[in-house]
């Protein structure tokens, strides 16, 4: 992701663990294709290797039904969201978490994290799957559909920030270390102007001096706490060294899709599509132990 504006202060590591959800540039998978399994069990080795000895904290995604690691670098928990300020809002194409009704995995991708990562494993209606004329959200890896999961990501940081484009905006010249906490939501997107509205949900505005979201959803059950890092596809063969502690809701929401086109027409996050998925570490070394 763009961090062009904090390029005089920002160290190199940084801005790249910042860039991790960036889109890579490969062509749209095929209808039906993906790579075989050794691209990424090749992928996990050099992960292993990259990190081997090299002082990297527990990484994320991870599937949320495993509560091992062995992970030996601990950081504080970041504070609640509501001390906090929410800083960005992105989606990732498909669920980077395995957990709850996000099981059905959508198969091995491109191997550059787009074609990959789970689906909502509910059922849903044939209105509902209708699909739209055009899809929505447009990049160079396909669209999106009526019937497709998404993982919405909001981001909250410590430092004194407003919403804005990119993770650069949890950043300021005044904190260079913020404490960051992302909270997780997995939609799934249907034909139905009944469902909930996408820019609802990503609304904005201060709240007891902390800029907040005000559309977070409260009935998709209790969420799962986890220390992380930051994720994307950049971070299929490497480490993320930035820290970060998660939040993932269970259940999946319903969501209205000319809605989600509507919010990437225009938006204060300057988000127009969906970021690709990190393969789910599996590492034990690269985990936390999740405590409830």
């Amino acid at each position: 992701m763009q961090v062009h504006r904090f390029g005089q202060w920002l160290t190199a590591s940084t801005a790249l663990a910042l860039a991790g959800c960036a889109a890579t540039g490969t062509p749209p998978l095929a209808a039906g294709a993906g790579v075989p399994d050794a691209v990424l069990a090749r992928q996990q080795q050099q992960l292993a290797a990259q990190t081997a000895g090299q002082g990297y904290g527990p990484q994320a995604p991870r599937d949320l039904a495993v509560a091992a690691g062995s992970n030996p670098i601990t950081f504080a928990k970041a504070p609640a969201h509501t001390a906090m300020n929410l800083c960005n809002i992105h989606l990732h194409q498909n669920a980077e978490h395995k957990g709850g009704e996000f099981t059905q995995y959508a198969g091995n991708g491109d191997g550059a994290g787009f074609g990959t990562g789970y689906r909502y494993s509910g059922a849903l209606t044939p209105a509902e799957l209708a699909p739209l004329g055009a899809g929505v959200c447009p990049s160079a890896h396909g669209s999106l559909q009526s019937g497709d999961t998404i993982e919405l990501h909001y981001v909250h940081s410590s430092a004194q920030v407003q919403p804005g484009p990119t993770l650069g905006a949890c950043l300021n010249a005044g904190t260079q270390n913020p404490q960051l906490r992302v909270l997780a939501q997995v939609l799934v997107l249907v034909n139905d102007p009944g469902a909930h509205d996408f820019r609802h949900l990503t609304r904005h505005g201060m709240v007891q001096g902390y800029a907040q979201a005000l559309g977070l959803l409260q009935n998709t059950g209790v969420p799962l706490e986890y220390l992380g890092s930051t994720t994307g596809p950049a971070y299929n063969e490497k480490g993320s060294p930035l820290q970060v502690t998660w939040r993932v809701y269970p259940q999946v929401a319903k969501v209205n899709i000319a809605s989600l086109g509507a919010w990437c027409q225009g938006n204060v996050y300057q988000e127009e599509h969906a970021h690709g998925v990190r393969n789910l570490v599996t590492l034990p070394q690269l985990l936390a132990p999740m405590v409830p």
